[in-house]
């Protein structure tokens, strides 16, 4: 079976891997990517996407494109000949691509469609509270994430997943699942259930507006939010007009004695033992944060960096 694979983020990898360990069954004739481009705001210059990276080492052909829809591409996708087109993690696929694939097209997604559709849903689904999520191969059809559902598995959410840990998890199960798909696929069984619409939510892409902590919000839900965030584009806040990131809360006991000023959402409390922000419904404590211009830190090593001139001057995050 000649395949044809698409992705770009570390999600995608193991896929790629696993389908390239089975090369008596499979063989990836083309690997498609996004182009290099820089990665780390301290490196402007140029990376590989983490599957060309993986690729190369597979001694794989690869092409770069960040215009599947450009005919250049799809002149270049056809002359591969594929069996079967495999997305994950990659862009939108016009027609003129997918229909390429002699046994179809079929996508990798990090939800249990019809739930979470869209560019974020590992994201979402831990934002939402969720405590089960899972991953869906599905055929490709023209509106996004809408297609026949092939197979699916279920992936528990616990209460230490952010979505850094719960993205590694879900690719090895999705990695598995895609070969699964590949085998029915080529022995002629694969069937398919349509997705019920009415049962669908969605998962947009994260932006700098959505992903801003709203301090009136209750404790357990800023506390989802933030870890649905890290580690990246992670959740994000002012302090004294200075960005800061947060990774890591978790809900203050309701029993510990907390001063009664500055009860304002966003009002912060720091004593030797941390740092507590007000919520809508009690406080939470930052573990793990970073300010604009700083690393990444424990909040005890950000607290003994942590300067201002008067300890009762009232601080707000915003």
């Amino acid at each position: 079976m000649r395949i044809v694979f698409m992705g770009t983020p570390d999600f995608a990898v193991p896929s790629l891997q696993r389908i390239a360990s089975e090369n008596h069954e499979f063989e990836i004739v083309l690997v498609v990517t996004g182009r290099d481009k820089p990665r780390r705001k301290k490196n402007a210059l140029p990376e590989p996407t983490p599957v060309k990276q993986h690729a190369l080492e597979l001694g794989l052909p690869v092409y770069e494109t960040d215009d599947p829809s450009s005919d250049e591409f799809v002149a270049v996708v056809s002359a591969s000949r594929p069996d079967v087109i495999v997305v994950a993690a990659f862009r939108i696929l016009p027609p003129a691509v997918y229909s390429l694939a002699r046994l179809g097209a079929f996508n990798l997604h990090a939800s249990l469609l019809p739930a979470y559709r869209g560019a974020a849903p590992i994201n979402w689904a831990i934002i939402r509270g969720e405590k089960i999520t899972g991953v869906t191969t599905f055929f490709l059809q023209e509106k996004v994430d809408t297609g026949s559902m092939i197979l699916t598995e279920a992936v528990t959410i616990s209460e230490d997943d952010n979505a850094t840990l719960l993205a590694d998890k879900l690719s090895m199960t999705g990695a598995t699942l895609v070969v699964e798909t590949l085998r029915l696929i080529d022995a002629g069984t694969v069937s398919v259930k349509r997705q019920d619409d009415r049962l669908a939510s969605k998962a947009p892409k994260l932006t700098k507006e959505n992903t801003r902590i709203r301090w009136n919000s209750r404790s357990a839900e800023l506390c989802n939010f933030i870890r649905g965030l890290a580690m990246k584009p992670a959740a994000w806040t002012t302090m004294d007009g200075k960005n800061l990131k947060v990774y890591k809360a978790f809900p203050v006991d309701s029993q510990i004695s907390l001063p009664e000023r500055d009860s304002e959402p966003g009002s912060v409390y720091i004593d030797d033992s941390g740092l507590l922000v007000r919520t809508a419904d009690g406080w939470i404590a930052l573990h793990q944060l970073q300010l604009e211009g700083k690393k990444n830190m424990e909040v005890q090593e950000f607290l003994r960096g942590f300067r201002y001139e008067d300890r009762e001057r009232p601080i707000r995050l915003l």
